[in-house]
């Protein structure tokens, strides 16, 4: 009970809360497991908790006599990794007591993304593909690097590498539930829904509110060798923003909007969906791959930091 609590917490970007359990539930006479530390390090790395995070791991085997396992160091060095700490993070898996899989190198790989540490991550993508040369996940983050630095040829040779692999990317999607019904949004495929043209609708309006309210569509989150006007055309069609557009169409209001999403929500979409919520008065509750995001009057939960 107190791990779910505590994990609990660390998916809703709470990681003072979640510390605070931990510390109860340590106070109450409750030892601590492989699980508990893996929540609370989890919530100190949503919440750029270096200090207290590192102190726990630390902790871990000479106070509370739980040896770390890869998924614990794998949570730290996702910790170090948000927070640009990929020195540390680099040489915290080189002194290892246990081999890095790819999780950690992942975490990893993950934070090269985040920081454009581009000489890093291809040593890190290597090793990945070593690991795991299968799993398309890997090739398509480097690739996305290699783009974001408009090394376009890199791009080119990667995603040709794929195909001769037979490797394919997974779709990114958004679904919401309304009335008992799962409505499923795949990025740029609007057409599909019986009720595109309301969508489309929808999606036009907030663009324009949203534009007025401050927001500058960031292309740097289109990684293809296209134009700008271009890429203003696919961040406006994600399928987060069609699932929010949805939403407000069909969920009353005073009650929140629910939505789903397969991939990492990226950071134009997250700086969008702010000022929606704003400007719309209402209450969107987003979960992406990592975590929960709650939007609400501009903001959100996670302090911009995930």
């Amino acid at each position: 009970m107190w791990n779910s609590i505590i994990t609990g917490y660390a998916q809703h970007g709470l990681g003072k809360e979640a510390l605070q359990v931990f510390y109860d539930m340590v106070s109450s006479g409750v030892p601590p497991d492989e699980v508990t530390f893996i929540g609370v390090l989890s919530a100190c790395s949503y919440t750029g908790r270096v200090k207290e995070g590192i102190e726990l791991f630390e902790s871990m085997k000479s106070k509370y006599l739980v040896n770390p396992k890869t998924e614990h160091y794998s949570c730290v060095v996702d910790l170090l990794g948000r927070a640009g700490k990929l020195n540390e993070a680099m040489n915290l898996i080189r002194d290892m007591s246990v081999e890095a899989d790819a999780c950690v190198w992942g975490a990893l790989l993950g934070a090269c993304r985040l920081h454009n540490r581009l000489d890093l991550a291809e040593v890190v993508a290597k090793k990945l593909l070593l690991i795991e040369p299968e799993n398309s996940g890997h090739h398509i983050l480097l690739s996305n690097i290699y783009s974001s630095q408009g090394r376009w040829r890199d791009v080119a040779a990667l995603r040709s590498n794929m195909r001769v692999q037979s490797l394919s990317k997974s779709p990114g999607c958004s679904w919401i539930e309304v009335e008992k019904n799962v409505h499923v949004f795949t990025g740029g495929d609007i057409m599909s829904h019986p009720e595109h043209a309301l969508i489309l609708k929808m999606v036009e309006k907030l663009d324009g509110v949203i534009i007025e309210a401050g927001y500058s569509p960031d292309g740097s989150f289109v990684l293809h060798d296209v134009e700008e006007e271009e890429k203003v055309h696919s961040l406006r069609y994600h399928s987060e923003k069609l699932a929010v557009a949805f939403g407000i169409l069909k969920v009353p209001k005073g009650m929140p909007i629910r939505i789903m999403k397969n991939l990492r929500v990226c950071g134009d979409c997250h700086a969008a969906i702010k000022l929606i919520a704003r400007v719309t008065e209402r209450e969107i509750v987003l979960r992406d791959a990592n975590r929960f995001h709650h939007f609400k009057d501009g903001s959100c939960s996670c302090g911009d930091y995930w």
